[in-house]
């Protein structure tokens, strides 16, 4: 199974931390926050992996290379002259994907089973499935309306009462579905999402295990804390 992780965004929130390194590259427990994401993919016996590198994405390349390395198989996309945002880099990385595949965020470290949600996703002729965790505004807002094992509803902001569940950092898309996403153009990937729940074709697949995230400052200091737990 093959795996795009979007890890080209600028990271303001993270600086002074990103201003000479990319967000993916910020050292935790001694190796970058993108060396514990493969390792967690090699358990799940993922290794084929596209980057979709933009602000930095040099740091990225020069130190993970074709990921042979790593024990994974590395494939880049590379925004040059603009970001496109993360449903943008995902278009432009279309040339490189398989049928079907998975795509998670940068910053989101998930310790679920990937295999349970792809054979989840293959027993049904959908092109999205979302993981979502019912997180009930505990960790962040919660952003997800799940009815009878489909997406509903999705907001990012997340100001719906009603809502239980968020996004859980990862998702799985047949690449027709790409059709809904704009060609050179920003875009978040929200936009595939609302296009898909709008033609009810984005599953649902729930995770019993929390997330971590390396986004934010408390995120980094809580996956250091649950690094050196294990």
């Amino acid at each position: 199974m093959q795996i795009v992780i979007l890890c080209g965004g600028l990271a303001t929130r993270l600086k002074p931390l990103t201003e000479k390194i990319t967000k993916s590259m910020i050292e935790i427990g001694g190796k970058p926050f993108l060396e514990h994401q493969l390792n967690l993919l090699k358990k799940n016996n993922i290794f084929d992996i596209v980057l979709c590198i933009g602000h930095k994405g040099e740091y990225i390349e020069s130190y993970f290379g074709d990921g042979s390395r790593f024990g994974v198989r590395i494939k880049y996309s590379r925004e040059k002259e603009q970001l496109l945002g993360t449903g943008g880099a995902l278009k432009k990385a279309e040339s490189l994907l398989d049928e079907v595949f998975l795509v998670m965020y940068g910053d989101s470290y998930l310790p679920f089973n990937f295999k349970a949600a792809v054979d989840y996703f293959n027993e049904f002729n959908k092109l999205g499935l979302m993981v979502v965790y019912k997180n009930q505004n505990r960790y962040e807002k919660s952003n997800v309306v799940v009815k009878d094992n489909l997406v509903i509803e999705y907001s990012k902001e997340g100001l719906d009462k009603k809502m239980e569940y968020m996004d859980y950092g990862v998702s799985i898309f047949k690449k027709k579905a790409l059709k809904f996403l704009p060609e050179n153009t920003h875009c978040d990937l929200s936009q595939l999402h609302l296009s898909l729940i709008e033609k009810d074709q984005l599953m649902a697949f729930e995770s019993k295990i929390r997330f971590y995230e390396a986004g934010s400052f408390p995120g980094i200091e809580e996956f250091k804390r649950y690094i050196k737990d294990k």
